[in-house]
């Protein structure tokens, strides 16, 4: 005989929140990474990752979001973070809320992607350019972005090197401080700058752009775009000088590819200012694959370096490094540039 069963609210909440536990980790595990190790390359406190798994502490987004980076679960942690977090407001509101995957469609849509990366043999200079489309029902005011450095770098980032630069259809964006960790910034995007005001509205499309530095000894020797949006085109635009020898692969991930070299090879072209230019793109890509494109210097900075090699070194502090300025105005002009001498490789973004 068959039954109606129902569940309460609470049980939803203990169901998803183990279902993630068990996940964390599996994953971790098969990583071969320790807790300490894993709370580490996340930017954590080393008891918090042992904290999440016992059941003491509740995950957050942002632990979600960074686990499911560094073990490179390609949007399977996140998605059963998003579950646990449904449950849990049904549960705030006394009603029971049906688990089930998480829907993935978004109220914005990246209509196109542009990711360039510029490096001139002292520093790296990103720029992502994103067409957006507001499919909701609401204005959208924030945009949120995250900038990630090798964790095994002696030196952490800060506000000062990246110089973060955001401008909205050129109208310089506001912006303020999601997290801040040594190697992790978590950032809002404002559609604002000062007093002015202008929310992308239902129905309307706008292009954002944003720019950041990252010295060559703390940036590493690939470069990875994450698809966490719906998004109709992606294309990657790396250049390098010449003399440099460089050689260009790429590799992708998703919820069924686990580091699978790209379908199509990225195009090669040299430029008349001495750089040498690579090229490759995709049209819908899909939600929460990771694609990434490896470099080597075959003479110059970091010649022979494997991309992600690990690299052997003391033990860090895990204290993340605070920044009292929460808030920042759109800034436009010239970017400064800075040497740093040490090489780390390997850096997510």
């Amino acid at each position: 005989m068959d039954h109606d069963v129902t569940t309460t609210p609470v049980t939803q909440v203990t169901t998803a929140m183990d279902a993630f536990r068990t996940e964390l980790t599996r994953r971790r595990v098969d990583a071969g990474l320790s807790k300490k190790a894993l709370a580490r390359r996340m930017s954590f406190d080393p008891s918090y990752v042992s904290h999440i798994e016992s059941g003491r502490h509740r995950p957050t987004e942002d632990f979600a979001r960074r686990a499911d980076d560094v073990l490179g679960l390609g949007g399977r942690l996140w998605s059963l973070w998003r579950e646990y977090d449904r449950a849990r407001q049904g549960a705030a509101a006394g009603a029971a809320v049906p688990i089930a995957a998480a829907d993935a469609s978004s109220d914005l849509v990246i209509e196109r992607e542009e990711a360039a990366m510029h490096f001139d043999g002292r520093n790296y200079v990103m720029t992502i350019r994103r067409h957006l489309n507001n499919v909701g029902a609401k204005p959208v005011t924030l945009y949120w972005i995250r900038i990630v450095s090798d964790d095994r770098s002696e030196a952490p980032l800060s506000w000062d090197m990246i110089d973060l630069r955001a401008s909205c259809n050129n109208e310089p964006m506001d912006w303020r401080v999601a997290s801040d960790q040594p190697f992790a910034k978590h950032v809002w995007l404002q559609f604002r700058h000062g007093d002015y005001e202008f929310p992308l509205y239902p129905g309307e499309r706008t292009w954002i752009e944003y720019s950041y530095t990252v010295p060559e000894g703390i940036w590493g020797h690939w470069f990875q775009r994450a698809i966490r949006l719906p998004t109709r085109y992606l294309s990657i635009r790396l250049t390098f000088p010449a003399h440099l020898e460089p050689r260009v692969w790429g590799t992708e991930t998703s919820m069924t590819a686990d580091g699978a070299p790209l379908a199509v090879n990225p195009q090669v072209t040299p430029t008349p200012d001495g750089d040498v230019e690579w090229f490759w793109e995709v049209p819908q890509p899909q939600l929460n694959a990771r694609y990434r494109l490896h470099w080597q210097f075959q003479n110059g900075p970091g010649a022979g370096l494997r991309a992600g090699r690990a690299v052997d070194r003391g033990e860090r502090s895990d204290r993340g490094e605070r920044s009292d300025r929460l808030d920042h105005s759109g800034r436009a002009g010239t970017r400064r540039s800075s040497a740093v001498s040490r090489r780390r490789p390997a850096v997510l973004q």
